[in-house]
C-alpha cells in the first residue's frame, strides 16, 4: 500500500509507464532544457505521448515549459521533487505495486467514453 502523498501524486500526474520513465529523465538531468523532439528521441515514444505527459506534469508543478515548447524539471515545491523521489525508487524496488496503482487510478477520459454508450436514465 502507498503512502497516502504518494498515492495521491500518482493519481493526480502519472498516468501511464511511459510518465514515470519521462518524470526519471527529466529528473537525472535537473538543469537540462529538453525539446519534445529530444524527449521523444530518447523515450522511443510518440510525439502524443510526451506532449501529454509534459501537459501533466506542467500542470502538476513538476516542469516548466516555454512558449517555444522546451521543458526544464521544475518542480514548483521541494515537496513534489520528493516524491517524485519516492516514486522512482518505489518503482525501482516494486514496479508492479506502482503500474497496479496506475491501472486503478479512475480515468476521466476512458469514463467518458464508456458515459457515451449508456441509455438516457441508465444509473452510471
Amino acid at each position: 500500500m502507498l503512502h497516502p502523498d504518494l498515492l495521491a501524486f500518482v493519481r493526480a500526474s502519472i498516468r501511464s509507464v511511459w510518465a514515470i520513465e519521462l518524470l526519471s529523465l527529466l529528473r537525472r538531468e535537473p538543469g537540462r532544457v529538453w525539446t519534445a523532439e529530444a524527449l521523444v528521441q530518447e523515450m522511443r515514444a510518440s510525439q502524443a505521448v510526451v506532449a501529454e505527459v509534459l501537459a501533466t506534469f506542467e500542470t502538476a508543478g513538476l516542469v516548466r515549459c516555454e512558449p517555444d515548447g522546451a521543458c526544464v524539471y521544475a518542480p514548483a515545491a521541494p515537496a513534489l521533487d520528493h516524491l517524485a523521489g519516492q516514486l522512482e525508487q518505489l518503482y525501482r524496488e516494486r514496479p508492479g505495486t506502482v503500474i497496479k496503482t496506475i491501472l486503478s487510478t479512475p480515468n476521466d477520459k476512458l469514463q467518458s467514453f464508456a458515459d457515451a454508450f449508456r441509455f438516457k436514465g441508465e444509473p452510471r
